[in-house]
């Protein structure tokens, strides 16, 4: 697809100077290049120049650029065309001018040093030289003195009239790396969105950067930044107007091929503007009917609060996000597994040469990663996606032919680039215009093949999920998280510890204030169940096996006596009536001799007091005047009574111990034999545990020795066998 081009159309570069009224806003000061006592602005009609060079927001910088477009109408001789305008604007104290004129009210003084040219091409490097010229012009510190300024516009119609820019590269000063550093493989998404031609609005607080951003993405189109004649305004269609189909290839020659390609994509055509920088007062042409898509940005923010108005897809640089307003536009655009494969090797070749210093050349300085590395990958998945379109369309008119059928083609290339996109992109202008003037063959020249064709594999996994860890940060999340956790869990532990040691000592604290409490409730009641009569010098820890066991051995001499008393027929003699005698320790020993040793070892020799009138020992007048309702009456001497107990528990202890275990297998058996004949046992028995088991196990849980008084046990054996209480003498 060739371009007819004529004569040059003889536009002479311009340069002017906008400057902001305190009053008026900001308008034309003067002009430099056009013709005596002329004013462009109002020869073409551009009323929007001032708001376009000054763009909102520019006070809050030194020094910013703002790109942007111009219609210039049709003249006599030339056909209305787009021109293309680059303002550096600076700002500086009131106070340091030189000489301040009278319409410098404010502190301080901003202007804009503006250069219209008929092509962009150019601005990488005029960029540059238009910001020397206006920081010279500023330091001079005198905004009457021009001359730099005329003299810089006139260095511009010299290198336009021996055409010194002609083959000069596109660069725009914005790197094709920091573009594919900042979208990823969104980048490939707004390529193809571009070719779709819907409305594009970008937003950001940068006008720079917002001008750039756009020019570096339609420069990844071959050839395109050189043919933008129709881009100012909906109503221009000279582009295809002077478009020729091509009749000769020479594949040596890349423009040669880039032009039987059908390239560039011409997506500023009838009912489509590009504007870079687009001030508020344009949005009446966004709005109008007939324009149908645009690529436009914007610093207002009020754009934001409209998005859905004016645009079916916003990218807003400040939060580096694409929101896409458009479901159809959505679904299109939606990347294929080759499609993701082929950005992912881009983006990863950029991020693998990175240099922070130097973000416009690799680190190695190679190829790989580079600007004309990442142009020329674009160049070729565009003529893959052509030439595969082409193929697509000629399977599809000969799907019923078997002789046109192409061997060397495996199944439809055109799948590999999204059908969705393809379908969208065959309802656009450029497309439109592309199949017009290509040859249907296109497949024969370049292979109908996706760079990286094939399925989704296990590489692309791991791949994308490299890319998406990189890209959220998350290694280094995770690094920060697990620190933060490990400190936490540091933390934790110490407090758990802490808290843990705390309740472990409040609970040793509670129990062992329980422990106390219980134990002196324990004592408590053993005060208050203990008699009076029972006294004794302190427990002895040393003497609470023994207790126990004597204890035990003199509740066992009870019932030995008692049995041996049934047999000798001392429970009928007791119910008769016998009278107390006094027993002398002679005739003490002589029964218990008689009595095969039957007597109770804790009686004493020395017991002197007894029943007149019998030969039984003390133990039998005990039991007797118990026994006996009417015998206390005649004992004449009770305190003697107590004599006989006290003086037989001094007797030897480990004798008494030695006795007890002779006789107790004796003693069971006489138990077992009279348990039915007599109750008298059993009641001995209810005696001793009364009397003896709560004193015996509260002095062995004391440790203290037992003091048995006579009188408590003779009072309790009185008590369970029904008898009344003796009667208390007078005397």
């Amino acid at each position: 697809m060739e371009h007819r081009r004529g004569s040059p159309n003889g536009f002479v570069p311009l340069v002017t100077v906008v400057g902001f009224h305190h009053a008026r806003g900001p308008e034309v000061e003067s002009w430099f290049g056009a013709e005596e006592g002329t004013d462009p602005a109002v020869d073409n009609d551009w009323p929007l120049l001032p708001f376009m060079a000054l763009s909102d927001g520019a006070h809050a910088s030194s020094e910013d650029f703002s790109y942007f477009t111009l219609l210039r109408p049709a003249r006599a001789s030339q056909p209305a065309t787009s021109l293309f305008g680059i303002s550096c604007t600076q700002q500086m104290d009131a106070s340091a001018l030189r000489s301040r004129p009278a319409d410098v009210t404010r502190s301080t003084v901003q202007k804009a040093v503006v250069v219209i040219a008929d092509s962009p091409q150019s601005f990488g490097v005029l960029r540059e030289r238009l910001g020397v010229v206006t920081t010279a012009w500023f330091a001079q510190r005198d905004f009457a003195d021009t001359e730099i300024l005329r003299r810089f516009q006139e260095s511009l119609q010299e290198e336009r009239a021996r055409g010194a820019d002609d083959d000069r590269e596109e660069y725009l000063g914005m790197s094709l790396r920091e573009l594919v550093r900042e979208f990823k493989w969104q980048t490939l998404v707004l390529f193809k969105c571009c070719l779709l031609q819907p409305k594009m609005l970008f937003f950001g607080s940068r006008c720079e950067r917002l001008c750039l951003m756009q020019f570096s993405l339609i420069s990844l189109i071959p050839g395109l930044i050189r043919n933008l004649q129709d881009c100012a305004d909906p109503e221009l269609d000279g582009y295809e107007k002077g478009l020729v189909r091509p009749t000769s290839l020479k594949t040596s020659d890349r423009n040669s091929l880039l032009n039987y390609m059908g390239l560039p994509l011409q997506i500023f055509g009838k009912g489509s503007l590009f504007g870079p920088y687009t001030p508020l007062q344009q949005l009446d042409i966004l709005a109008d009917y007939g324009t149908k898509s645009y690529i436009v940005g914007s610093t207002n923010s009020l754009l934001l609060q409209q998005k859905d108005r004016y645009s079916d897809i916003l990218i807003n640089l400040d939060e580096d996000t694409i929101n896409i307003s458009s479901a159809s536009l959505r679904s299109s655009l939606a990347l294929s597994a080759a499609d993701r494969r082929w950005i992912d090797f881009i983006t990863q070749s950029v991020n693998d040469t990175w240099d922070e210093s130097n973000p416009g050349r690799p680190k190695t300085l190679g190829y790989v990663g580079s600007e004309e590395f990442i142009r020329l990958q674009f160049e070729e998945y565009l003529l893959s996606l052509i030439s595969a379109v082409k193929c697509h369309n000629y399977l599809n008119e000969h799907a019923n032919d078997p002789k046109a059928m192409l061997p060397q083609v495996e199944g439809d290339p055109a799948h590999d680039f999204g059908m969705d996109w393809i379908e969208a992109w065959t309802r656009s202008e450029n497309y439109r215009i592309w199949e017009s003037f290509t040859d249907s063959h296109l497949f024969d020249v370049v292979e109908p093949k996706h760079p990286c064709a094939g399925g989704l594999t296990i590489d692309d996994v791991q791949r994308r999920i490299a890319e998406q860890v990189k890209e959220f940060h998350l290694d280094e999340r995770f690094a920060v998280g697990k620190e933060v956790l490990g400190r936490n869990l540091a933390a934790g532990k110490e407090k758990a510890s802490t808290v843990f040691n705390k309740l472990y000592a409040d609970m040793e604290a509670l129990r062992e204030s329980q422990r106390r409490k219980h134990e002196e409730q324990k004592r408590e009641a053993a005060s208050r169940s203990r008699p009076a009569s029972i006294a004794g010098p302190p427990p002895d820890p040393k003497a609470q096996q023994s207790v126990s066991s004597k204890a035990g051995a003199y509740i066992g001499s009870w019932g030995t006596w008692m049995g041996e008393k049934r047999r000798a027929g001392w429970g009928r003699s007791a119910s008769a009536g016998t009278t107390t005698t006094t027993t002398t320790p002679t005739v003490k020993k002589e029964k218990e001799t008689a009595a095969a040793t039957s007597a109770s070892p804790l009686l004493s020799d020395d017991a002197t007091t007894a029943r007149p009138g019998t030969q039984e020992s003390y133990r039998e007048d005990i039991f007797d005047a118990d026994s006996e309702a009417g015998h206390s009456s005649q004992t004449s001497d009770p305190p003697k009574t107590d004599s006989a107990p006290r003086a037989s528990l001094s007797r030897s202890q480990d004798e008494e111990v030695v006795e007890v275990e002779a006789k107790h297998e004796e003693e069971d058996k006489d138990e077992e034999e009279e348990k039915d004949d007599d109750d008298t046992p059993a009641t001995a028995v209810a005696v001793a545990d009364v009397v003896l088991a709560p004193e015996s196990a509260h002095w062995a849980e004391r440790d203290e020795p037992i003091v048995v008084d006579p009188g408590a046990v003779a009072d309790a054996v009185r008590a369970a066998s029904g008898s009344p209480p003796p009667p208390v003498s007078s005397s």
